[in-house]
């Protein structure tokens, strides 16, 4: 985990916002919850939700829980280092590299996810539940299996020259 402090340039994405109404013998409530996405661009990654009465209150709330929940993901020249599932609930997500101009090939929650993380080049598969908090989660579970080609040489205990002969 990355701490809030740690990073200046976040950028944030808003995924969903959704009203919601309580209804009293007064009337209907309204209030609002938003899902953000915040990264840097390159690499760091989280996601956050807020409830408010307020749409820009909401909007807040989340942007201070997503930079609770920032991560670090490994990222080569511009894609992810090799192809990965993620899963939460009923929400799935493959992400495959892609060579240099194909661009983020993914839609809605997933895209935004993976734009905010800094990733240029991928192909991106959403499968099961079109939830946005789960397709978000899923994604963010793919990016965090990820491993560099220098985390799997350590875990294996060779150089990184051995890694690629064989």
């Amino acid at each position: 985990m990355i701490k809030p402090g740690d990073v200046s340039d976040i950028k944030e994405k808003l995924v969903k916002l959704n009203r919601v109404a309580k209804v009293t013998k007064g009337g209907r409530t309204f209030s609002f919850s938003a899902l953000v996405v915040v990264g840097d661009g390159k690499g760091l990654v989280g996601h956050g939700l807020g409830k408010a009465r307020d749409v820009s209150e909401s909007i807040k709330k989340a942007v201070d829980d997503a930079k609770k929940s920032l991560v670090k993901i490994p990222l080569i020249n511009g894609t992810i280092p090799h192809e990965g599932k993620g899963k939460y609930g009923a929400g799935k997500v493959i992400l495959r590299p892609a060579s240099d101009g194909t661009g983020v090939i993914a839609g809605g929650a997933m895209r935004a996810v993976l734009e905010i993380a800094g990733v240029q080049n991928v192909l991106a598969k959403s499968q099961g539940s079109p939830n946005p908090h789960n397709v978000v989660k899923a994604t963010i579970d793919a990016l965090t299996k990820m491993r560099s080609p220098d985390q799997i040489a350590r875990e294996r205990g060779i150089n990184m020259k051995k890694l690629f002969e064989g």
